[in-house]
């Protein structure tokens, strides 16, 4: 089978490495990709917003299959594209892509299927702002109504703060506060079937201890051991399938990954967003501890036959994955630093650790620093404990000037806190 993977990001790298592993993958693409894909699969150029341009590429290529990883790809439509050249796509249509680039939309779509969920106002004007922000008080919780790269959402006491953020978007979702801790499940569906994948927990600030801004992700960890055992089938019949079938019922079916990002609070699940594609850092230890080869699951979702895929098998070993990101991350995060170390990993903690590249770039034989989130150190382990004690080793041998990384990963969970 010949794969095209679409995106250059720690997700896409995750996504290659688990693909490169298997067996029924004789050839595997990636455009753009970044330093560390190119090690695992051939690099192309391609604008991975232009869906024509996407669908050309894998029709030279012959791919069998695209999978298509950013969002905003999703959202513009490149899945589209790509099933219009009769190839088939991991990903939903930019239609159903809405369910995360609109959270109007999700909101819509939740409150049609009867899915758990925060009460909100969708708000347009500075009057809509202010009854919203006084309905539910502190801590307030603002999201931009479209895509902001995991950057739209404030959670503050700050009333002034909260509403300079709100009238900084065109739209936006003022909603409750969701007491409780949040968890993430991914889910593969070809519109009618839907497979959960084991969950996971990241976080989403910059600091320790949950501090400082929100970031795209400073890492992750699975199994979640507090968890309650039941939590996914529950998940799967009050979120997932619901939402599926909804979308379905609208004309819009929904094939990809579906990401429902959770809060476990005193009244039960909530539905906090959903993501249309692989979130990141949680895809990097979901992966890591998946046992079935990855490319027939994701054909199948494409072509419309899940049902016959068999049950996930999956790893008893538990995965961390730290990220280490660029000086000054999120606001205005330094580039074009060298990266050191990445050698001394590969050759000193692989298999267990290992290294996947968000931000990076080749510059002649060196690699660089090429964005805010640079790269995810990842681990395995017989627990929490052992895949942390890991993932911290190997992030210790790499050198980045100026960068910095969260030192509390699953430590409550490794330490059954």
């Amino acid at each position: 089978m010949k794969v095209l993977v679409i995106g250059g990001g720690a997700r896409e790298h995750a996504l290659c490495r688990s693909l490169s592993l298997d067996p029924d993958v004789n050839a595997l693409y990636c455009a753009p990709g970044n330093a560390g894909i190119a090690e695992v699969a051939e690099l192309r150029p391609v604008d991975a917003l232009d869906g024509e341009a996407v669908a050309r590429l894998a029709t030279e290529l012959r791919a069998d299959l695209v999978v298509v990883g950013p969002e905003a790809p999703l959202v513009a439509g490149v899945a589209d594209a790509v099933r219009a050249a009769g190839i088939p796509v991991f990903g939903p249509s930019g239609e159903a892509a809405q369910l995360e680039g609109s959270k109007a939309f999700a909101k819509d779509v939740m409150a049609a299927a009867g899915v758990p969920t925060a009460r909100s106002y969708v708000c347009t004007t500075p009057e809509e702002v202010d009854e919203a922000l006084d309905a539910f008080g502190a801590p307030y919780v603002v999201k931009d109504d479209g895509l902001a790269a995991g950057k739209g959402v404030v959670v503050t006491d700050d009333l002034a703060a909260a509403r300079a953020h709100a009238l900084s978007c065109d739209r936006v979702v003022i909603e409750e506060f969701l007491d409780g801790p949040e968890v993430s499940l991914f889910a593969i569906t070809d519109g009618v079937t839907v497979l959960p994948l084991q969950p996971a927990q990241d976080f989403k600030r910059a600091l320790d201890g949950d501090e400082g801004p929100n970031t795209g992700g400073m890492g992750a960890y699975s199994p979640l051991p507090w968890a309650d055992p039941k939590l996914v089938d529950e998940v799967m019949a009050s979120v997932l399938q619901p939402t599926v079938d909804e979308l379905r019922r609208r004309g819009t079916p929904f094939s990809g990954l579906l990401y429902a990002g959770l809060a476990i609070t005193s009244r039960g699940v909530r539905v906090i967003e959903f993501n249309a594609r692989f979130g990141d850092p949680e895809t990097q230890v979901v992966l890591a501890r998946l046992r079935t080869p990855l490319a027939s699951v994701l054909l199948n979702s494409a072509n419309g036959t899940l049902h016959t895929e068999p049950p996930l098998s999956w790893r008893e070993d538990a995965a961390v994955t730290v990220v280490i990101a660029s000086h000054n991350y999120p606001e205005t995060p330094r580039t074009g630093d060298p990266i050191e170390g990445l050698a001394e990993v590969a050759e000193q903690d692989a298999p267990d650790a290992y290294v996947l590249h968000a931000g990076t770039r080749r510059e002649g034989d060196a690699v660089v620093s090429a964005g805010g989130r640079v790269l995810s150190v990842t681990a395995t382990g017989s627990d929490l404990a052992e895949a942390r004690t890991r993932a911290y080793k190997a992030v210790a041998r790499i050198r980045l000037d100026g960068s910095q990384y969260r030192t509390d990963i699953a430590a409550k969970a490794a330490e059954g806190a």
